[in-house]
């Protein structure tokens, strides 16, 4: 069976599934409020699986062209004692290939390069039964604040608030520090973007502008200081971490709905996995349609049943330990956490 289906959401998650869907034969209707696509943002580490997913859907040759390796993070205190190393060798060894990082909007790039039908931007979804009654799938790729999800399951599982703030930026040059230094209570992350910039990221209890910010992260580590006095606040996106609170009790509903992304599992951003599982569920939804399509009217909802059996569970673990992760590095109890990160093997 193929049919009509309507994505609703252009991000991360939406684009990799109308492109799955039209690869299966599907006709395609793409809506997202915005009234353009919004080239903000900063580094997105894709893991391997996710790179697989790319892959299949014929999307990963232009993925790889903008974006570069990652191989040495650590992890340090605030006075620049190394506690560990991230697990990139680890995962590249397993994987056979390196964990990649690329721009935000170089990824959107090469998703709506391969996406052949255009996206219906400025379209605000108010309606989603009625949406419903003009399509065979609806799909809920709209974030955080979903109608989608909310039409479908109401709002008991909504966007929660855990009272800690992030703030994301470019800085102008290579620092060649990378990792994440954890403080009391704090923390800041660098990673490669592209040549001549690094992306940083930070997450405090409250900051409510630059200074405040730069103020807290004084006397931490070069380049840290340096990173913060000379990027552009102006540039700088600042957003309270919020995560789905309680978990979905499924990914799909009717046998005609389907979520992917924050709208199914929007998580804390501590293990930098939000754009991976994104792309792992418009994989694996798209995959689930076309292996049903020869079932006639059953073909759907078997689809949708794969699809969740596949997913839920897996993104909801990473959910739940992304927000674990978020408790170990946000800690005030400092010295048992250090003590405990040392103890991670090399």
């Amino acid at each position: 069976m193929t049919g009509s289906a309507v994505v609703v959401g252009a991000g991360v998650g939406g684009l990799a599934t109308a492109i799955g869907l039209r690869r299966a034969g599907w006709r395609v209707t793409v809506l997202d409020r915005r009234d353009t696509q919004e080239r903000y943002g900063t580094a997105f580490g894709i893991h391997p699986t996710a790179q697989a997913a790319l892959d299949r859907l014929g999307v990963g040759e232009a993925f790889r062209a903008r974006a570069l390796p990652y191989r040495d993070g650590l992890i340090r205190s605030p006075g620049g004692a190394v506690l560990a190393r991230l697990p990139l060798e680890r995962i590249e060894r397993r994987a056979g290939r390196p964990e990649l990082l690329i721009s935000r909007p170089y990824l959107l790039d090469a998703l709506l390069a391969a996406l052949d039908v255009p996206v219906r931007y400025g379209s605000e979804v108010k309606d989603v039964a009625a949406l419903a009654a003009e399509h065979d799938l609806v799909v809920g790729a709209d974030g955080i604040n979903s109608a989608v999800r909310a039409a479908a399951f109401g709002r008991r599982s909504r966007p929660r608030h855990i009272g800690t703030v992030a703030w994301i930026g470019i800085a102008g040059f290579e620092t060649g520090v990378y990792g994440e230094t954890w403080g009391r209570g704090r923390f800041f992350g660098m990673t490669p973007i592209e040549p001549g910039r690094t992306n940083w990221y930070a997450a405090v209890p409250e900051a409510a502008t630059a200074a405040e910010l730069r103020e807290l992260f004084a006397g931490w580590h070069d380049p840290i200081p340096r990173v913060l006095s000379e990027s552009d606040p102006a540039s700088w996106i600042r957003y309270e971490i919020r995560h789905l609170y309680p978990a979905l009790p499924a990914f799909v509903h009717g046998g005609r709905t389907a979520l992917v992304g924050d709208a199914a599992h929007a998580m804390t951003p501590n293990l930098g996995q939000g754009a991976c599982t994104a792309l792992l569920d418009a994989e694996a939804l798209t995959r689930a349609v076309a292996a049903h399509a020869a079932h006639g009217p059953d073909g759907l909802p078997a689809a949708l049943h794969a699809y969740d059996a596949e997913r839920r569970r897996n993104a909801q673990r990473v959910a739940f330990g992304s927000r674990t992760l978020h408790r170990v590095m946000n800690t005030r109890h400092t010295r048992l956490r250090d003590s405990l990160v040392r103890l991670i093997p090399a």
